[in-house]
């Protein structure tokens, strides 16, 4: 009774968050956006293995040597992928503390003669990134836009979008994450790199771009979408091991967050992956402390070590660590709800109007934002240096903590400043510092948390690369250390730590906006150092995404499903349990093609609809419909253009007793990636080719996936997103049974392990 009753409350919240504003046009369904969808932008992958006759024959030539180069090549590609995205993640983070170094030194040697030119050298300082940025976005790689991460999703869900994976987004993400971030802007570094090393996998899987004339042929063993598929979840695990220094959190991260899929020789691989990022991003930290290069010195990478931080707590402060899981859950969602209508405007108004609007829009966002950083510090007044601190404040000029701006003694410093004039990495340790109680007042922390907020959810959703983990970090370590600050003078107790709830704070807000729990959790124990702050990060977390998921879902569900991405999230909706599998279907009629079909018959089909699918239909000698397997569009269509197996006969090929004459392979009918593949528009057909047919049987698949018509819906979901299906055939319940498999069936004793290697691992799928 008393679960019923919580649970009813808690969609009732969710309902009338939803509804706070209303939109002015069309139908709208509970959250606001338009009941329309477009997916036109997107296509399904087909993860599925189709044991036609090609590929039978193909597994037939195949013997023990060719199946192991086919392991030792994808343990290679994952050793590549985590060298890839390791350098990828190095250079932009050497560039990043760069410019923000040389920005800096600048602007604090001008403003020692005039803070007016300080400012302006300030702001077109930062202009000039951020317009490179935005530039690069909307000119050479538009998909390069965002964190990418619900594109990946999406993906390794079983969605493509298209130009995801390409070359230039790779390179336009890495150099549109220097500009943005390195301008300043409310956005992080970290979400982008998750996209980083995806495409790094993807384009290492099919041996490079044949575009940019940069690819090896002996790479190309792993083009279909089932083999890519193990190679980008590679790469999302690689980024955010570069992004956090957390290899093990970068496991968990694409177990938890991206992927819907998985198995245990992926978890080896991602998991020698993520080491490897760990080890070239280490050797990197190593080589530039010797002052190599230049800015970054010692800091750069993500590690806020606060092990000499608080040791112990007691009893008493879990009930302000408990308020700080409420508060992140209460901003995190509001977070979400702001940009979703904020992105939804700026899709359906103010990006409709080119590129040049976009342009504009980011660069009045740069202006605005270093005008309110340098600003706001100046309306602040100076705080005395404590005198336990011998480096405070810092020599004029200088960057880090204790930041003396517009000071007019010698002896002390901006606090302001000291969050606003860092990169967000300095700053953030900053906060999370130990044995800095009073470094910071509860105005400015607030002033800070209120402008940052405001920024961040206007930044985000520009045309320009963005995350969003390192932002939320600094909103939430920034209310979390005003808290802290209020238990240290509530409670007066020495060991209380404000760093200690400003780590507390950063995890909250993350947890309440993208609603990671346990990848977030690992990431936040490695990044701090601290393993006894683990119960506490737990409680947070779980305190965070419950009352995050009482308002609506997490981040980047919802920006999925602005762009238009149809995932199929963990759990089916409630609304099919007493759905079946014959009310779940589409009311179009479904389109099938004979066996034998006429050129023009097929052309015909093709150009009447958008099908993906056809069922492929035979007769037997008495004249009864038998449905023989699924042909897929992209197959015809391969098999149009090559023209190859036209007949003139419409009888079947293998009529006269003989077997199906094969003339292609398995990778003639792969798409590649992130593209529209072939088009009807690309096949040109004469007059002649019109009036022959084609046999269908050797390309269909034979096995494909089939429930009777009265499954429910909830079953028929699970399947579909278990297995990474495209398609699912309804048929009406079958009127006899030929056998029952049981577990026992399964377990086949077999000496010859390199056939289910072969099976599990190396499965070519078109």
């Amino acid at each position: 009774m008393l679960s019923n009753h919580f649970q009813n409350g808690m969609e009732t919240a969710r309902l009338v968050w939803s509804r706070l504003p209303n939109s002015e046009e069309g139908e709208l369904d509970e959250v606001g956006i338009s009941k329309k969808s477009d997916y036109s932008g997107v296509e399904s992958l087909d993860y599925e293995v189709i044991e036609n006759y090609a590929y039978r024959e193909e597994q037939e030539k195949r013997g023990r040597f060719f199946v192991g180069y086919q392991v030792s090549l994808k343990w290679f590609l994952a050793l590549l992928i985590g060298i890839g995205t390791g350098l990828a993640a190095i250079f932009i983070n050497i560039s990043v503390e760069n410019f923000a170094g040389w920005k800096f030194a600048l602007t604090f040697a001008i403003i020692q003669k005039s803070y007016f030119a300080g400012l302006l050298i300030y702001v077109f300082f930062n202009l000039a990134l951020v317009f490179s940025s935005v530039y690069i976005v909307t000119h050479f790689a538009p998909a390069a836009a965002g964190s990418g991460i619900p594109e990946i999703k999406g993906y390794l869900n079983g969605i493509d979008v298209h130009g995801i994976l390409l070359f230039r987004t790779l390179v336009g993400k890495i150099f549109g994450s220097i500009g943005s971030v390195g301008g300043g802007l409310a956005l992080g570094k970290e979400g982008p790199l998750v996209h980083i090393g995806a495409c790094i996998a993807s384009l290492l899987g099919q041996g490079g771009s044949t575009k940019y004339h940069i690819s090896s042929r002996w790479l190309q063993g792993f083009n279909s979408d089932r083999d890519r598929r193990d190679l980008v979840t590679c790469g999302c695990a690689a980024g955010v091991a570069a992004a956090f220094r957390a290899p093990v959190g970068g496991v968990l991260f694409a177990l938890e967050e991206v992927t819907s899929w998985w198995r245990s020789q992926l978890m080896w691989r991602v998991f020698f992956t993520s080491a490897v990022v760990a080890v070239v991003v280490r050797t990197a930290m190593a080589w530039c402390r010797s002052g190599k290069c230049g800015h970054f010195g010692a800091g750069g990478f993500i590690i806020w070590d606060i092990s000499d931080g608080q040791e112990d707590y007691s009893f008493v402060e879990l009930l302000p660590m408990a308020i700080i899981g409420v508060i992140g859950g209460l901003l995190g969602a509001l977070f979400n709800q702001l940009t979703r209508y904020i992105t939804y405007w700026r899709r359906n108004y103010l990006h409709k109007k080119g590129a040049r609007v976009k342009m504009i829009e980011v660069c009045l966002i740069s202006i605005i934002t270093s005008a309110i950083s340098f600003g706001l510090p100046l309306l602040r007044k100076c705080s005395p240096c404590p005198a336990s601190e011998v480096d405070c404040p810092n020599p004029p000029g200088m960057y880090g903590n204790y930041v003396n701006f517009y000071c007019r003694n010698d002896k002390e410093y901006n606090d302001l400043a000291t969050i606003f004039f860092n990169t967000q990495d300095d700053a953030i340790r900053n906060l999370f510092s130990a044995k800095t109680i009073h470094e910071y007042s509860a105005q400015s922390l607030l002033t800070f948390l209120v402008m940052f907020y405001s920024l961040a959810v206007v930044t985000f959703g520009t045309a320009v690369p963005a995350g969003q983990f390192v932002p939320g970090i600094m909103i939430g370590s920034t209310y979390g250390r005003l808290v802290g600050m209020f238990v240290v003078s509530f409670y007066k107790k020495p060991n209380i730590e404000e760093g200690t709830y400003a780590l507390l704070g950063a995890a909250s807000f993350l947890g309440g906006s993208m609603r990671v729990t346990v990848s977030l959790c690992v990431i936040m124990v490695e990044i701090s150092n601290n393993l006894k702050f683990l119960p506490l990060i737990m409680l947070v977390l779980l305190i965070s995404k419950a009352v995050g998921d009482a308002f609506n879902d997490g981040l980047y569900e919802e920006q999925a499903r602005l762009r238009g991405i149809p995932l199929l999230e963990s759990r089916p909706k409630y609304q099919m349990r007493s759905m079946t599998a014959q009310e779940g279907r589409r009311s179009r009629k479904v389109i099938s093609l004979p066996r034998v079909i006429k050129i023009s018959d097929m052309v015909s089909i093709l150009r009447s609809n958008k099908h993906n699918g056809f069922p492929v239909i035979d007769h037997t000698r008495s004249g009864e419909t038998l449905v023989i397997g699924l042909m897929l569009r992209s197959h015809l269509l391969v098999l149009l253009q090559s023209k190859v197996d036209f007949q003139h006969s419409s009888l079947p090929s293998d009529s006269r007793g003989g077997s199906f004459p094969i003339r292609h392979n398995n990778s003639e009918f792969i798409k590649p990636v992130s593209s529209k593949g072939l088009s009807l528009d690309d096949i040109h057909l004469s007059h002649d080719d019109l009036e022959m047919y084609i046999d269908l049987a050797p390309f269909l698949n034979p096995n494909p996936y089939i429930v009777p018509e009265d499954m429910s819906l909830t079953k028929v979901y699970n399947l579909f997103r278990h297995l990474g299906l495209r398609h699912i055939l309804v048929v009406p319940r079958p009127s006899r049974v030929l056998g029952l498999i049981t577990r026992k069936d399964l377990l086949i004793e077999d000496d010859d392990d390199s056939e289910m290697e072969l099976q599990s691992t190396s499965s070519p799928t078109p």
